[in-house]
């Protein structure tokens, strides 16, 4: 009798695949479903936890492993003015991503609702919750954080893209998260192999944004990166 695969199953088969080594075809792999199905919590067709971890697990095995470009060249700039109107809805990318991120939000009178004022952050990277106010001395206690650090990006691909394609990288939303800015800034320009958020619960989802960037813009990650990535997803299923 055929063996037949919903996309979910097939999913999980192939996430099975590379965690335990080469079986052919969905026959075989049916064992396999069979084993995570009889799992307690298991849930037939449910999503992948914590930001598709099965997905990205399948991404990773796209993204070409190499070594760090030089930094040579790399200036902010690179990537287009910071906080460019790319989507052309009259706000700068800071402001949308505040706007997205944040709760109970307040805006500036007569910017038609672009120019965040006020609102309540539950920051990722900490697990606590921060009240943003905008000003010369508070605006940075909430920081918009691009999870591929644009100079990570630019020693592993971003080199070759085009002027353009830079700038969308750096204003992306995939890419953005409101976050703590003490924390951001601690992060750097750091990758998975060398920093990881404070808060555990979050690096599941954490890592699957950085390999949907980077499968994305077609950039690579080292062999620390990989391995480090590769160990956190498994941990995750």
């Amino acid at each position: 009798m055929k063996t037949t695969c919903s996309p979910a199953k097939a999913l999980i088969a192939v996430t099975a695949l590379i965690l335990t080594g080469p079986l052919v075809g969905c026959e075989a792999a049916a064992s396999v479903i069979e084993v995570i199905e009889a799992a307690p919590g298991f849930t037939a067709d449910a999503p992948a936890p914590a930001g598709d971890v099965a997905n990205a697990l399948v991404q990773l095995e796209s993204i070409p492993v190499k070594g760090r470009a030089p930094k040579t060249g790399y200036m902010r700039d690179e990537f287009g003015p910071a906080w460019a109107d790319v989507d052309r809805n009259g706000c700068d990318t800071r402001n949308d991503i505040l706007a997205r991120d944040l709760t109970n939000e307040t805006f500036k009178p007569g910017t038609n609702n672009c120019v965040v004022m006020t609102g309540t952050l539950a920051d990722k990277y900490t697990g606590t919750t921060i009240t943003f106010t905008r000003g010369q001395d508070t605006s940075s206690d909430v920081q918009i954080d691009h999870i591929v650090a644009l100079s990570d990006a630019w020693e592993k691909g971003a080199q070759q893209l085009n002027a353009d394609q830079r700038k969308e990288v750096a204003n992306d939303p995939l890419n953005l998260m409101a976050a703590n800015g003490p924390t951001n800034s601690a992060k750097g320009d750091k990758d998975a192999a060398t920093w990881l958020p404070p808060n555990r619960a979050f690096r599941c989802e954490y890592v699957s944004k950085q390999v949907a960037v980077k499968a994305k813009y077609n950039l690579w990650v080292t062999q620390a990166e990989y391995d480090a990535t590769t160990s956190i997803l498994k941990a995750c299923l």
